[in-house]
């Protein structure tokens, strides 16, 4: 790997890991565009680069989750009964998910990325917070529910945290508890997925050297050391800032990398 590249993956590792600190927010909305953006300077097979930012920015999170978990876990914010009902689904939603992308062509895995990443910005901007209105599920409704949860966010490389907080939200989970919650749900969600990627990419013979399936582990490693440094950074400067404003800026930040990945599905399209 070029001094340029790793230099760019370390920059974006720290970028990620400042604003999930800062804002609560996972870092795939931001990696998978610029990691798109970073493969095709480096001319990857053009098939595959969407599916390579997904599955390494998902790899991603097995790592920054782990600091995550253990700082709300610490104030006995995890609620464990809940992961251990969604977790389930959550793990078979994930291999199919990543299976599903896996065989998705380019054009319509960035469409499907650049449509959530519209929907989550959108929401940020809102800022509207949902209101609880029932109990949680029965076991096989939270089955499900983990299941779907695990398909959206393997196919788009997230952490799942704009679908499981305003769903635990809704079930009469504080807003903290909600967001500690979905930090635990991270990992088996990056688990199941960075496994389906591994089988999904196995065979592909022009992935470039250095990948495991689709994950580019350069790129992994690289991302990870960047992110370890500045997480905790970005959360002790949410402790002395008014993060909605700055959360507005992010939404519309999103906006844009919504249009890149939506330029590059159209590209796709028209090459085919």
């Amino acid at each position: 790997m070029h001094w340029p590249l790793l230099a760019a993956l370390l920059a974006l590792g720290s970028a990620t890991g400042f604003v999930a600190g800062l804002l609560g927010v996972g870092g795939g909305m931001l990696m998978v565009p610029f990691l798109t953006m970073l493969f095709t300077a480096q001319h990857f097979p053009a098939e595959h680069i969407v599916h390579m930012a997904i599955a390494t920015s998902l790899a991603t999170i097995l790592f920054t989750s782990v600091s995550s978990v253990r700082a709300h876990h610490r104030r006995g914010a995890v609620q464990w009964r809940i992961v251990q009902f969604l977790a389930p689904g959550i793990l078979l939603g994930s291999l199919i998910g990543a299976q599903l992308a896996g065989r998705l062509p380019t054009a319509w895995i960035a469409l499907l990325f650049a449509l959530f990443v519209g929907f989550s910005a959108t929401q940020m901007l809102i800022g509207r917070k949902p209101k609880p209105q029932r109990e949680l599920p029965p076991p096989a409704g939270m089955f499900g529910m983990g299941g779907a949860i695990g398909l959206a966010s393997s196919i788009v490389g997230a952490g799942g945290g704009f679908i499981s907080i305003p769903f635990m939200v809704r079930c009469n989970v504080t807003i903290h508890k909600a967001v500690a919650t979905s930090a635990a749900l991270g990992f088996p969600i990056a688990a199941a997925g960075a496994v389906g990627y591994v089988i999904a990419g196995w065979a592909e013979p022009r992935l470039p050297a250095g990948s495991l399936g689709f994950i580019y582990m350069p790129a992994l490693l690289a991302i990870v050391a960047g992110s370890v440094l500045t997480a905790p950074l970005g959360a002790r400067v949410a402790h002395a800032t008014d993060t909605r404003r700055l959360s507005r800026i992010f939404a519309c930040l999103l906006y844009a990398l919504a249009g890149y990945m939506l330029y590059k599905s159209y590209g796709a399209w028209s090459a085919a």
